[in-house]
């Protein structure tokens, strides 16, 4: 049954439709100036700022939500990109804006609010930033202040909490927000989007950052922890129902003076793929009080490219081999390959690879953002880069396309697979691809890697965030399913979008009241 729209007039000319839970009346987010209407005619919604801090609804569904969609996808992602008139200026520095869509019985019930980190809430009091953002550091009213912040910074406690990149569910059933840095755990309510408090590890491990996707299934939690001191990386696990990481083994970086970027990592069954990438994090650069083009990174190229593997029972490493150079935030999965025996003989590691172009980071500035003029093609390319590690003790591994990248319009970029396949041989993958010109990417496309073809969904004007798959109950095949997106418009609308796992069309549709931001990485809640 679909249902209307219930009209309530509220406060800034805005609409709550036909509410579902009681709410505290929407409380509105400090407008830029006097010329936000403005401003916000002259940029995509998908790069403003969100219009107010909650909001919560039932959608009008066109087409037909599987019944046996139940659940919520929560989608995390920055939201919040000024604090009173001041602009900030990397996508990555806005504050967390989490969205919810909550499925049953055919009905949609949509919601957002922002999650209440340390530095939002001290943003929001001071008006003003007060911890190291992404690009952003508080303005320092003498020398002294900033000496102070630097010793703060080496502690942690000037390090932001902002939790604006993922959001996973453990295997305990605790919702969590992440970013980089290790305070920036966040538990959350997936129900009511409230901030709970903060994932406060119990272990001694120490360190100040991890990749911001850890790999969570129900049995365990994986993920990577930075050594900047000694470069090299700890590989550890925690337990459902812990908060202590314990280590699996640690990895030693072949060359270069730190770590490379650790923002994800892939799994196999029975092994971890370590990423040491020649785009490095950089301790000066950390310190700057004015971001560099390669932020918190450089780029290295002399320092060459390397993936290591770690068996995850044992810890030890049963191989480290040169790649020819990359660049990449997502690694999509990875998997063994196996001789007619039944020995593993090598790992397979799929990634978006953006052609070793570190240039991507710069063009996710937000002046860059809201500039396109709609004709200029700036998308630098990417592809689906496809590793192959061998594990006979060769010291090279290969680097090449798993499809020609002009299936996806040579963009690539926030991906989701089925997550029974998760570390296992697979054939399919839901990513953000291009249709040029761009300057982002702006469709979605589902790949079929043993096929080498991709089929593509495309509107004109819109930004869809991270196709997000969610399998049917009790399918068979690795497709059966469907695939959830949030669209942003270009005239300021936006709307939920579902499609068929299998065919890539489109089943059903439901218009929000106004456009959101842009989000990045989402997570399925099944409903109990």
């Amino acid at each position: 049954e679909k249902a209307g729209f219930v009209r309530k007039p509220e406060k800034g000319g805005l609409t709550i439709t036909q509410v579902a839970s009681p709410l505290r009346r929407p409380v509105i987010v400090p407008s830029l100036d006097n010329e936000t209407v403005d401003r916000r005619d002259r940029n995509h919604v998908a790069w403003t700022s969100v219009r107010q801090e909650r909001w919560e609804g039932e959608l009008v569904v066109q087409g037909e939500i599987p019944l046996w969609l139940k659940g919520t996808y929560l989608r995390n992602g920055p939201g919040l990109w000024h604090i009173e008139d001041y602009n900030f200026r990397h996508l990555f520095d806005g504050y967390a804006t989490l969205v919810k869509l909550q499925f049953e019985n055919g009905r949609l019930i949509a919601g957002h609010r922002q999650v209440e980190s340390e530095a939002y809430k001290a943003a929001r009091k001071n008006k003003k930033v007060c911890f190291r953002e992404f690009s952003e550091v508080p303005k320092y009213e003498n020398f002294m202040a900033y000496v102070g912040d630097i010793a703060k910074l080496f502690s942690g406690a000037s390090l932001t909490d902002n939790a604006n990149t993922g959001v996973v569910k453990l295997g305990d059933g605790r919702v969590v927000c992440l970013t980089e840095t290790q305070k920036g755990s966040l538990v959350i309510d997936p129900n009511s989007l409230e901030t709970l408090g903060r994932l406060e590890y119990s272990d001694s491990l120490g360190g100040l950052i991890h990749s911001a996707h850890p790999i969570v299934t129900d049995a365990e939690f994986l993920t990577l922890l930075p050594d900047l001191v000694n470069p090299g990386y700890l590989v550890v696990r925690m337990e459902p129902g812990t908060n202590e990481r314990k280590v699996i083994g640690r990895v030693n970086c072949r060359k270069g003076p730190a770590p490379g970027w650790v923002h994800s990592f892939p799994v196999t069954e029975h092994y971890v793929v370590v990423p040491e990438m020649p785009l490095r994090y950089c301790a000066q650069n950390l310190l700057r009080a004015e971001p560099t083009p390669l932020y918190k990174f450089e780029w290295h190229p002399e320092s060459k490219a390397f993936l290591h593997v770690m068996c995850k029972a044992s810890g030890k490493i049963v191989a480290s081999v040169e790649v020819p150079l990359f660049v990449t935030f997502h690694f999509i999965n990875a998997y063994e390959e196996e001789d007619e025996d039944g020995r593993v003989t090598a790992i397979i590691a799929d990634c978006c690879e953006h052609n070793a172009d570190a240039t991507i980071l710069d063009q996710l500035r937000l002046q860059n953002l809201r500039s396109f003029n709609g004709k200029d093609d700036l998308l630098p390319d990417a592809r689906v880069g496809r590793f192959t590690i061998p594990l006979d003790g060769s010291p090279y591994g290969k680097l090449e396309s798993a499809l020609e990248p002009d299936e996806h319009g040579r963009g690539m970029d926030m991906c989701s697979i089925n997550p029974t396949k998760l570390g296992k041989k697979y054939r399919y993958a839901y990513a953000c691809g291009a249709q040029r010109p761009c300057h982002f990417p702006n469709t979605l496309t589902k790949l079929d890697l043993v096929k080498k073809k991709a089929k593509n969904w495309h509107e004109a004007g819109t930004v869809p965030s991270e196709p997000f798959f969610v399998a049917r109950p009790g399918a068979t095949e690795e497709d059966d399913g469907v695939v959830i997106s949030l669209i942003s418009e270009k005239n300021g609308n936006g709307y939920a979008l579902l499609l068929d796992g299998s065919t890539f069309e489109e089943i059903a549709r439901a218009k929000l009241p106004y456009g959101l931001p842009y989000g990045l990485h989402g997570c399925w809640v099944p409903k109990e």
